[in-house]
């Protein structure tokens, strides 16, 4: 039988959450593995400029702060591995922790793994994502110059992406399926103090219109059923997020897709195993907020492994 290696704790993901809890593991002596996943970095690589993370008075960029937090987990020594979790075992410990065909046993495991885009689900943006169809403003809002624009979403998030997009388009449409954002009371205010942010309200997308480029949607009003069609040279959806918990359905307690920790701890529904981040958290979404579970979750992992005699 092949040599399979047993390490005190496997982290799957390197985002805020992921990368933090591989700093406390490393520091605690425990070696932490980490399998970055294929989005390494989590949605901060998807960022431009960081204002609201502590210690970076002039804001930080997304993918620095990332390759910063990693810099410093190796440098206490964590191992770090730019491979993706395929399977899990979670039913004995120690865990098995597959990718590919590289096996792993694991004394504790931490989730990190994140939460991805949601999509509208329509043909026609399968066919021109790439094309002028974007789930990241601040990966792509560079190449929309001088174009018009449409971001569906009523959030925090989507309102974000309008408005870091008024940088270059010369007009960013806001279509939201609602009367009214759900976004925070500042984000809206600027929003609609925006000369050149429109809103479209009570609006679903029919059709993202276009031959091999994007060149605007149909919109229809769910209140009246009225059809309309905008010119648009670019359309970001901004609709929210589904957690990465695949691996870990019919293993791990979910809730609504998401991982159930007894709060205040970092502990899931199997003991040994313990979720950070937006895997976890639906309500705050925060790089800060992320980084303090996978800080909670490495000392709960640190802890249990001592109560275990490891």
């Amino acid at each position: 039988m092949p040599f399979v290696e047993e390490r005190d704790v496997v982290i799957l993901g390197s985002g805020p959450a992921g990368l933090t809890a591989a700093l406390y593991a490393a520091r605690a002596n425990l070696k932490p593995l980490v399998l970055k996943g294929i989005d390494a970095g989590g949605q901060l690589m998807l960022t431009t400029e960081v204002e609201n993370y502590p210690g970076f008075p002039d804001a930080v960029l997304g993918p620095e702060l990332m390759e910063k937090m990693e810099k410093q987990a190796a440098r206490f020594e964590a191992e770090l591995l730019h491979q993706e979790a395929t399977r899990v075992d979670l039913s004995e410990r120690p865990f098995g922790v597959w990718s590919g065909d590289e096996e792993w046993r694991a004394r504790t495991l931490i989730i990190a793994t994140g939460a991805s885009a949601k999509m509208l689900g329509i043909e026609s943006e399968r066919r021109l994502l790439g094309h002028g169809v974007s789930t990241c403003a601040t990966c792509d809002g560079f190449f929309f110059r001088g174009l018009e624009l449409i971001v569906i979403g009523g959030g925090d998030s989507a309102v974000e992406e309008a408005l870091f997009l008024t940088r270059f388009a010369t007009k960013v449409t806001l279509v939201h399926r609602r009367d009214a954002l759900r976004a925070s009371k500042i984000m809206q205010d600027r929003a609609f103090a925006h000369e050149k942010i429109e809103l479209v309200w009570d609006s679903v997308v029919e059709e993202i219109l276009g031959d091999g480029q994007v060149s605007g949607a149909r919109l229809r009003n769910v209140k009246t059923g009225e059809d309309r069609v905008i010119e648009a040279g670019g359309v970001f959806v901004a609709i929210g997020h589904t957690p990465n918990t695949k691996l870990f359905e019919g293993q791990l307690e979910l809730s609504n897709g998401y991982i159930s920790v007894q709060e205040p701890t970092s502990r899931t529904s199997v003991d040994g195993v313990f979720g950070a981040g937006d895997v976890v958290d639906f309500i705050y979404r925060q790089a800060i907020t992320a980084a303090g579970m996978g800080c909670q979750a490495a000392i709960d992992a640190e802890r249990f492994l001592e109560a275990h005699g490891h």
